[in-house]
């Protein structure tokens, strides 16, 4: 396509910024090179997927902020009654950490989830086996174990009570108190408390994940 110059419509050369005849300034407008210039940088930028987890960087965050909160939430701990909030918050709080570090800054439901899945099995973990080392300090080292040895039998004395107020049979009674008080009974009866205590710090982790989750993609995510 011949261009002209607007002015007096002589013939000027592709790329010219002058018109030859008149010396009127042409525009020049190179379309790949504008294409080029206006197309910003992000765009060549891989998009991540929201559901998936950099798990390198994920358990970074769960190690520095799991194993602080099992210790908090092992049973001889003085905050061990607010266990049930801190493993949630920390789990929301290693999200939180880890959706900054990440491109687009926020992670599904399910990644929270998931994130929340791992803290809770680390903080559950940590908190048992903070649990089982001071049960084994006080008893052998500082040589408490008539303490726990007393505690336990009041709390069978409760419980056999309680049975007894209700009518159970008397034969099945002694027979389950005798199993209580029994070595075997005491150490069955604290692995179901522990089991029971990281079941329990694993779900609410989980759900403190899953909150994170959606707590960020609530602030951070821009509107449509």
């Amino acid at each position: 396509m011949e261009l002209t110059c607007n002015r007096c419509h002589q013939a000027v050369q592709p790329g010219a910024c002058f018109c030859p005849v008149c010396g009127l300034p042409q525009l020049v407008y190179v379309a790949d090179a504008v294409a080029e210039t206006d197309q910003p940088a992000r765009w060549n930028e891989a998009v991540r997927d929201a559901g998936s987890i950099a798990w390198k960087p994920a358990l970074r965050s769960a190690l520095a902020l799991a194993v602080p909160a099992g210790v908090l939430c092992s049973f001889f701990s003085p905050l061990s009654f607010l266990g049930f909030l801190l493993m949630p918050l920390a789990s929301a709080w290693v999200v939180s950490l880890y959706s900054r570090s990440q491109r687009p800054p926020w992670i599904t439901t399910g990644a929270g989830a998931r994130i929340g899945l791992v803290t809770g099995i680390v903080g559950g973990w940590i908190a048992a086996a903070t649990t089982a080392v001071t049960l084994y300090v006080m008893r052998f080292w500082f040589h408490e174990g008539k303490v726990f040895d007393d505690l336990w039998k009041t709390s069978v004395g409760h419980q056999v009570s309680e049975w007894t107020a209700m009518g159970a049979d008397t034969q099945s009674i002694n027979l389950l108190k005798t199993m209580l008080l029994s070595p075997e009974g005491r150490a069955g009866s604290f692995l179901c408390g522990m089991a029971l205590l990281t079941a329990a710090l694993l779900l609410f982790s989980i759900a403190g994940g899953a909150l994170g989750a959606r707590m960020q993609v609530k602030k951070r995510r821009p509107e449509a």
